[in-house]
């Protein structure tokens, strides 16, 4: 499956009303450790099977960062069933990223 890219038209569609697992990559074009996190973000989107990953621009959907209180990138954010469970701050290793997935799930 490959990434979501988010945006304030599908955001509720594809993160909130999701059944399964979501994991948002709050990111910025600007932002060194975004661009280090990006291949490792691809490659869990292209395996996920069982959650979806999404990616949203901070910079263009400020206001969706700022609803969930994002205030660095990268952000990594787990929701289900609507709402916002485990967050992670800066780059992750792949293994701690599906660990959190998964105890959300």
């Amino acid at each position: 499956m490959a990434v979501v890219e988010l945006t304030r038209e599908n955001f509720d569609q594809e993160v909130l009303q999701e059944g399964k697992p979501v994991l948002v990559d709050f990111w910025a074009s600007w932002c060194g450790p975004c661009k280090a996190l990006m291949p490792l973000i691809e490659e869990i989107g292209r395996e996920a099977r069982d959650f979806k990953v999404c990616r949203l621009d901070v910079d263009e959907e400020s206001e969706i960062a700022g609803r969930y209180h994002v205030m660095g990138v990268p952000t990594l954010m787990i929701f289900r069933n609507g709402k916002a469970g485990n967050r992670m701050v800066g780059v992750q290793k792949k293994n701690d990223i599906l660990e959190a997935v998964y105890k959300t799930a």
